[in-house]
């Protein structure tokens, strides 16, 4: 149960690209949104490894669209938050808060 309690940074981004597109997360649109508001590169392997491990968790979960033409006829795979997803993320960001509460780094 350790693995599932928080997530780390990635899972986190991913997740939240997720709630943000939601209907249209799909590989491309998610890299794109996180590579987007990070300013960072994102590997398309490294977000599937991340999708399918959060997927394992039963926090995220997928479905197979339509083939369509301009993808030579391969279909998307959609993919969305569930529940336990969102509270392992509010688990996360409270645990984050609550480790920042009083630090001042400039005094460092």
């Amino acid at each position: 149960m350790r693995s599932r309690a928080y997530l780390g940074e990635l899972e986190q981004i991913v997740l939240l690209a997720l709630i943000r597109l939601g209907d249209n997360a799909y590989g491309v649109p998610i890299r794109h949104d996180i590579e987007k508001r990070t300013k960072r590169s994102l590997s398309i392997g490294a977000l599937y490894r991340t999708l399918e491990r959060l997927e394992e968790k039963g926090f995220v979960s997928s479905r197979t669209g339509d083939p369509t033409p301009e993808r030579g006829g391969r279909a998307k795979r959609f993919f969305r938050a569930e529940p336990p997803g969102l509270q392992a993320l509010r688990r996360t960001r409270h645990a984050l808060d609550v480790m920042w509460e009083g630090l001042d780094l400039k005094r460092i």
